[in-house]
């Protein structure tokens, strides 16, 4: 475990995984997602890492398809929040429940995973962390790997949704509108992106900026600590995060949580809804 966060508990290096591999109620999730471009047409696609997870995986994970299983189909937003039912049906379907505890890994960016564990705490439940630096630092350091299909009995998972843990754009305009000094708008974007187009007063710390390029494990605890509070987000009671789609957002929210800061809510919809919707209000520029 990390020890130097507020809640260490939600983060998990690869030597505590390696060696609690075969706990009887450890559920490890592959959450991995792609996005691609078309070297002809440039078309962004997205797709499901299922493919590599059968090419070799952390032993005894399972693969839990964030696009197919838990997002909710919508004509033009991608990711959407999914229901409580169809959420509590995919985690009984992987063996999480009750008694259960949960580490969460990609292959690409840490935010997928992320991703999965903010939708977990969303629906209440708690005992769940991330594998820092995922798929990518557990190959790295030539940890064991496997092609087997782990298949876990069906369990009831319970669902107790927190609603503010992700929020819809109406709540996002009231929070600016109200112009309260005790939160904060946080865009996760990278920087050209932020300086394209944001929800005004939105301050900016890119989730790639918090990850070591070399492992993608997350930089230690004081720089991150160090990052936000160079963009004024720790002096707020309340942080809105958002992104492109409400993934890497989680990202930040999750370091946030490890520090220790309680009250943080993901605006699902983010930019791909705020953007297309006239008559929100965007700045851009520096």
């Amino acid at each position: 475990m990390t020890s130097s966060f507020a809640h260490p508990e939600y983060l998990v290096e690869t030597d505590w995984l390696q060696e609690h591999l075969n706990d009887p109620d450890l559920r490890i999730l592959d959450a991995t997602v792609y996005y691609r471009t078309d070297p002809e047409t440039s078309a962004l696609s997205i797709v499901s890492g299922r493919e590599n997870w059968e090419a070799g995986h952390i032993p005894n994970s399972t693969f839990i398809d964030l696009i197919e299983e838990i997002s909710s189909p919508h004509p033009t937003l991608r990711f959407s929040a999914p229901s409580a039912e169809q959420f509590a049906a995919a985690l009984g379907r992987h063996g999480v429940g009750e008694g259960t505890r949960v580490v969460v890994y990609d292959a690409n960016n840490i935010m997928w995973s992320t991703r999965v564990w903010w939708l977990l705490r969303t629906f209440g439940f708690d005992n769940a962390a991330v594998l820092n630096g995922g798929w990518k630092k557990w190959a790295l350091e030539g940890r064991p790997t496997s092609t087997n299909a782990t298949v876990r009995p069906p369990v009831v998972f319970t669902p107790h949704h927190r609603p503010s843990f992700l929020i819809g754009k109406d709540e996002v305009l009231r929070e600016l509108q109200a112009g309260s000094a005790s939160a904060c708008l946080l865009n996760t974007l990278g920087e050209s992106d932020f300086h394209s187009q944001r929800i005004p007063t939105s301050r900016n710390v890119p989730w790639g900026s918090l990850v070591d390029p070399a492992t993608g494990a997350y930089l230690p605890a004081d720089a991150l600590r160090a990052a936000f509070a160079q963009s004024g987000v720790l002096e707020k009671e309340r942080v809105v995060a958002y992104c492109g789609a409400g993934i890497s957002a989680t990202s930040d929210a999750l370091i946030l949580t490890l520090l220790g800061v309680p009250n943080i809510s993901v605006y699902d919809g983010s930019m791909q809804e705020w953007a297309a919707d006239s008559s929100l209000p965007i700045e851009s520029g520096s």
